[in-house]
């Protein structure tokens, strides 16, 4: 039986040292952590590793729940996964295991409280964001591709994926610039 840890955080500018801390302090030989968004379960590369590696009476350990998803059908599908394994995951904030039936509906009850919390964060969010917008003190973010260069090669008569490989984009991005300064529709690009 081996006890991995697993830490996140949201952001670059945030540590999760306190987190890797605490889980090799409760015993965890193994501790993965990345610093990736908890919304969605895609691009979280070291969790799938940690449970594609869990063997039969392992044990996944986090520090709170929402460092192991924010979304209540993620870390219910994390939790069937792990179970699917012979494993089983601990939370150590509150101290819950999926070791006995009352753990299972605890974790379910914390997965939706993590979700409604995400709920809230975006909420406020986008409240900021408009009394930002009223103040005139946020003006969006900025524009990763340089439209007019989009434009001035197309008007040189370059294809889609000329002008895509030029300013290193997808086809896709040129389409839709080109569909937003309602230019003629570009033929297949070869």
């Amino acid at each position: 039986m081996a006890r991995i840890g697993y830490a996140r955080v949201s952001t670059l500018d945030q540590d999760f040292d306190r987190q890797v801390a605490r889980l090799k302090s409760e015993g965890c030989a193994i501790v993965r952590a990345e610093k990736v968004s908890g919304g969605r379960r895609e691009g979280r590369a070291e969790l799938a590793t940690v449970i594609e590696f869990l063997r039969p009476d392992d044990e996944l350990i986090v520090t709170r729940l929402d460092r192991l998803g924010r979304d209540t059908r993620d870390v219910l599908n994390i939790v069937h996964e792990v179970e699917q394994k012979g494993a089983f995951l601990t939370v150590l904030d509150p101290h819950v295991s999926t070791r006995g039936q009352m753990g299972q509906v605890v974790l379910t009850v914390l997965g939706m409280v993590a979700q409604m919390e995400r709920g809230f964060i975006l909420e406020r969010q986008r409240e900021g964001i408009e009394q930002a917008r009223k103040r005139g003190a946020f003006k969006g973010g900025t524009r990763r591709l340089d439209r007019s260069e989009v434009l001035r090669l197309r008007s040189l008569g370059l294809s889609v994926a000329g002008i895509a490989e030029a300013v290193h984009c997808s086809r896709m991005q040129v389409y839709r610039i080109l569909k937003e300064t309602r230019e003629p529709s570009c033929p297949t690009a070869r």
